[in-house]
């Protein structure tokens, strides 16, 4: 066994990328206060050719160091907007057809394991604010509420960890 170069990985280089057909998932990030956390978020889209990521509220926006840092080039090739109001993120996805997912544990959240994905849908994953979660104001708007199964002490994980947690399942489960 060898670790494989970089040639023969045969990566794409940034106009490839962005002239590929992108998944039907976008990604909104609700208030995420760490700008690693969102790099994180670009190169996990990049990763997996995400549509769209939205950046809202207090969320930091390329360039910014530490996005730069974590994403490696991934704020250059994934399309994004930053939006002030995550509210208005969400409406603008629902209006294009967009089923809504949280990510958030609620009364009404669903195991991820448990929640069918249908491939033929459009998909945005809301992740919100590492210590408060998503705004109050955007649970009415959810179509699903997803939670991830947690075992030990913790309830939580941090959002690069859980949005890319999220984005693998809904793709394997589009099976691509």
């Amino acid at each position: 066994m060898r670790k494989l170069s970089l040639k023969e990985l045969n990566r794409l280089n940034n106009q490839e990328f962005k002239s590929l057909e992108k998944h039907n998932l976008v990604i909104i990030l609700d208030n995420v206060r760490s700008a690693l956390n969102v790099g994180s978020a670009f190169r996990t889209a990049d990763a997996f050719a995400l549509a769209h990521i939205y950046l809202c509220g207090i969320t930091a926006k390329p360039p910014h160091r530490e996005i730069l840092k974590t994403a490696i080039g991934a704020s250059q090739t994934v399309d994004w907007t930053y939006v002030n109001d995550v509210i208005d993120a969400v409406k603008t996805c629902k209006e294009n057809g967009f089923t809504i997912l949280g990510a958030e544990q609620t009364s009404e959240s669903v195991l991820l394991q448990d929640y069918p994905i249908n491939k033929e849908k459009r998909y945005a994953l809301v992740m919100g604010n590492e210590v408060s979660g998503i705004s109050d104001s955007v649970l009415p708007l959810l179509d699903a509420c997803l939670e991830i199964p947690q075992f030990g002490t913790k309830h939580s994980l941090n959002v690069s960890v859980a949005t890319g947690i999220l984005v693998w399942d809904i793709f394997s489960k589009m099976k691509y």
